[in-house]
């Protein structure tokens, strides 16, 4: 496995080398201290299975750098890596394509957990709390990143930050809308629900909305996180006591 890691603070850089060095002999790390490093490494040699990204660093806002990397390299997973692990932050990183964030607080055993789901095609998120933010105005739109897998590794301790997704049943929507809610979470557009559920796009946008509402959230990319929040917390309920 090949990782680009931009970080601008050296000790840092350094650091998160050691450690991503250990997830194996088959590890290659490359790091670069600032984006513009990152881009000319990139535009070198492109063949890199993950990239860790901070953002804040000095000659970029890491949002913006996200955004390029996603859009110029859209197989290439970033996992942002940060101080910050504000909802805000976390919601926005995903909504831009970011296959994970990290909290630069977190353990080692919790950041290789986190990237072994990326590389396996999932999405971590950190335990946080919803609605304690305003969300980022850019959060709306049809469709979110694909299917979101939150598996709790028992080996790993409970501070993984790991957990299963309980029964979609327990929101207590109807059968169609926890059938549009499993689909949303797989990153699927409202015309490919329709298509699938053999609905017109009009009654999905009808059940999309149900499902939002219900979860107390005005975007898929938060309805994404939403569930993993409530399966770390113990159920629905739990959860939207924890947000009150």
């Amino acid at each position: 496995m090949k990782v680009l890691l931009i970080d601008d603070h050296p000790l840092i850089l350094s650091a998160l080398q050691s450690v991503i060095l250990g997830l194996g002999n088959d590890v290659t790390v490359v790091g670069a201290g600032s984006a513009r490093a990152a881009r000319e490494t990139l535009d070198k040699d492109a063949d890199f299975d993950l990239v860790l990204l901070d953002l804040h660093l000095g000659d970029a806002d890491g949002f913006d750098v996200l955004t390029e990397f996603r859009a110029k390299y859209p197989a290439l997973p970033v996992v942002v890596v940060s101080a910050s692990d504000r909802p805000s932050d976390v919601i926005r990183a995903i909504d831009l394509g970011a296959m994970g964030f990290v909290p630069k607080r977190a353990t080692n055993e919790t950041l290789f957990e986190a990237l072994h789901m990326v590389m396996s095609g999932g999405i971590y998120v950190p335990p946080m709390t919803m609605g304690s933010e305003k969300p980022s105005p850019k959060l709306e739109g049809d469709t979110v990143p694909s299917v979101l897998h939150v598996v709790r590794d028992e080996s790993a301790g409970e501070d993984s930050g790991f957990h299963s997704f309980g029964p979609l049943d327990t929101l207590g929507l109807t059968p169609r809308q926890t059938e549009v809610l499993g689909l949303l979470l797989k990153g699927h557009p409202n015309k490919l629900i329709a298509r699938a559920l053999n609905l017109s796009v009009e009654t999905v946008k009808d059940h999309v909305a149900a499902v939002l509402r219900t979860l107390g959230v005005s975007s898929r990319t938060q309805a994404v996180l939403a569930v993993s929040q409530m399966s770390q917390r113990g159920g629905i309920n739990a959860w939207r006591n924890s947000r009150q």
